[in-house]
């Protein structure tokens, strides 16, 4: 099923996939092969499936995972002091909370989806899913 025809999926993010400051993300590579809205929807979408599955808390994983890397800068060109994978998850949840009111989960999402990457171990089961989803 594609993501457009779940409907309980589109109730939980519709309206942040719609947002223009959202839709500037289908302006930006994220991959060699998606941008990076494609990408935040897939990955939302996967582990929002993944999540519901497991009986686990899927509207936040959903909106979570879409919100993950919701940034506008090229990190190919873009460096900072503390490098990427810790800068951006911060910059995403500033982001996020400029559209929307985002819970504890929703947030832990966000900031520790590139654990691995990062020492920040992730706090819920939702926070894994988004990470290894990523």
């Amino acid at each position: 099923m594609h993501y457009t025809e779940d409907t309980e999926y589109m109730e939980h993010v519709g309206h942040l996939i719609a947002h223009p400051r959202f839709q500037r993300l289908g302006h930006i590579v994220q991959h060699h092969h998606s941008t990076r809205l494609e990408h935040s929807v897939n990955v939302s979408y996967s582990s929002y499936r993944l999540a519901k599955r497991l009986g686990l808390d899927a509207k936040s994983t959903a909106r979570g995972g879409l919100l993950h890397d919701f940034f506008y800068y090229d990190w190919r060109v873009t460096k900072f002091n503390k490098g990427h994978a810790w800068v951006h998850p911060r910059i995403a949840v500033r982001n996020a909370k400029k559209l929307t009111e985002l819970n504890k989960k929703e947030e832990d999402i966000i900031l520790k989806h590139m654990w691995g990457a990062t020492i920040a171990f992730p706090r819920y089961k939702e926070s894994y899913i988004v990470t290894f989803v990523c």
